[in-house]
């Protein structure tokens, strides 16, 4: 059986999403700590500082394996069954999307929930064939390190024309350290993407954003 999403709290009215990164290929199971979770509840936590809004509720997608895997085993599939329990608890919520690496390719496959508004995408992995018409109308913010050697900031550069071009509100940011993992200058990733994250969620114009944004 799958991992049981969380039950919201009472009075919930958005929602953060988040979903860490993984491998291209594992069908172990997702342990319970590690690096990956670890380094996605600092974002978290800043986002929380930052709305500083009790009707915010945090909520991360319990993969069932470590790998993205190919056919249903993959964390998208993890991710749309946490909006299909979500929906049920909280129908009328926002959600905006916080993933990275592989967690940013789940967040980007399952963008077209009715119930997303949203996504701000770290280092994400993404692929040419992925599909990007059903983020028409869908605000996004991706920030990638052009360094990155893992997942690649030119695919997020052209994932982000392609979803343009389909009718997405999309911000590239090339930022300027950090790598894949963003340890170097973690605040500042940190910072942008809980700025994004709530004039997203507020339906504001996305933050002044630094140099290299496209």
């Amino acid at each position: 059986m799958p991992p049981r999403t969380r039950h919201l709290p009472a009075g919930t009215r958005s929602v953060l999403l988040v979903l860490h990164g993984g491998r291209a290929e594992s069908l172990a199971r997702q342990p319970r700590l590690g690096l990956a979770r670890l380094r996605m509840r600092a974002f978290g936590a800043a986002v929380r500082r930052l709305a500083a809004d009790p009707s915010l509720a945090e909520i991360e997608v319990n993969y069932r394996y470590r790998g993205w895997n190919g056919a249903h085993a993959h964390p998208a599939a993890d991710a749309h069954r946490t909006l299909r329990e979500l929906a049920l608890q909280a129908p009328d919520a926002k959600v905006v999307l916080l993933g990275h690496s592989m967690g940013g390719r789940a967040a980007l496959a399952v963008a077209g929930h009715p119930q997303v508004v949203g996504a701000v995408l770290l280092a994400p992995w993404c692929r040419p064939g992925d599909p990007v018409e059903h983020l028409r109308g869908r605000r996004l913010v991706i920030l990638h390190d052009p360094s990155d050697r893992v997942t690649g900031a030119e695919g997020s550069r052209a994932l982000a024309a392609r979803a343009r071009r389909a009718g997405a509100d999309v911000r590239f940011v090339a930022m300027p350290r950090g790598g894949h993992a963003m340890i170097a200058g973690a605040g500042a990733w940190q910072r942008l993407a809980a700025r994004a994250v709530t004039a997203i969620l507020a339906g504001e114009p996305l933050p002044d954003l630094p140099p290299g944004t496209s």
